[in-house]
C-alpha cells in the first residue's frame, strides 16, 4: 500500500504526534522505530502540511532498503518488512490523523457549527462510500444532515465537476415552494418528499444553512 493511499483525505493532529513519540524539528516532526527486531530502522518525517516521508535503513550495511516499496518484489522476507512498515504507518494514521474529506470553507464552517451547537461529529458509515458522511441526533440516532461529494451532473447541472453538498430534512409541504434547482435541489439519494439538497458553493449563506440545519435537527426528533 502506497503512503498516499494510507493518508488520503487525512490531516494531522499536531498534539497527537508528540504523544505518539514524534520529535518536533524545524520543518515538521520526526519519528524512528526498529523493524524486524532491529534489523532495520524506519524513519518517518511529517511536514507542517501533513506530508509523510519515510525511509527504511539496513542497520548493518547502513544502506537504504527499498524493496518493500516495490510492488513487484515478492518473497517471505520482503513481505515481513512490508507488513511491519505498513503496520507502523497505519498506527500513525489512526492515532495522529483525522478525516479531512470535505475541503470547502462552507463544509468546514458547517462541521464546526454542528460540533459547537449540537456536540455531534460527522459519522462515516460506509466503507464503499468514504466521501459520504452524516450527522445524527444522539437521542433518536436519526440523521438530520448528510455531507457528500458528487458530480454536479447528479443534480441536473451540465457539469462533471465534483461539488460538496448537504442534505437536510424539511416538512414535505414546504418542498414545492423551496426547490428551485438553482440554490435548492431535490434531496440527493434521499426521500425527495422529506429531504432537500444545498450545494456548498456559497450560493446559500452560512447563516441560512445553519437555520435549515436547526429545523432539520428538530424534525429528526420525531
Amino acid at each position: 500500500m502506497e503512503i498516499d493511499e494510507i493518508f488520503e483525505n487525512r490531516k494531522i493532529i499536531p498534539e497527537r504526534l508528540l504523544s505518539f513519540g514524534f520529535v518536533r524539528q524545524n520543518d515538521g516532526y520526526s519519528y524512528a522505530t526498529p523493524l524486524l527486531d532491529g534489523r532495520f530502522q524506519m524513519s518517518v518525517i511529517i511536514s507542517e502540511q501533513g506530508k509523510v516521508f519515510t525511509e527504511v535503513t539496513d542497520t548493518v550495511s547502513e544502506y537504504a532498503y527499498v524493496l518493500h516499496r516495490v510492488a513487484e518484489a515478492e518473497g517471505e522476507f520482503v513481505g515481513r518488512v512490508r507488513d511491519e512498515y505498513e503496520r507502523v504507518l497505519v498506527a500513525i494514521n489512526n492515532f495522529c490523523f483525522e478525516r479531512d474529506v470535505f475541503k470547502s470553507s462552507m463544509a468546514k464552517e458547517i462541521i464546526t457549527h454542528v460540533r459547537e451547537t449540537y456536540g455531534d461529529e460527522l459519522q462515516f458509515l460506509w466503507n464503499r462510500f468514504p466521501e459520504n458522511a452524516v450527522f445524527r441526533r444522539q437521542d433518536t440516532e436519526k440523521w438530520y444532515a448528510a455531507l457528500l461529494r458528487i458530480p454536479k451532473r447528479k443534480l441536473g447541472i451540465d457539469d462533471d465537476e465534483l461539488i460538496e453538498i448537504i442534505d437536510l430534512r424539511i416538512i414535505s409541504e414546504e418542498i414545492p415552494s423551496l426547490i428551485d434547482n438553482k440554490k435548492y435541489f431535490p434531496g440527493y439519494h434521499m426521500n425527495k418528499k422529506h429531504w432537500f439538497t444545498i450545494c456548498l458553493d456559497g450560493s446559500v449563506p452560512a447563516e441560512e444553512i445553519f437555520c435549515r440545519i436547526e429545523e432539520s435537527y428538530r424534525l429528526a426528533k420525531k
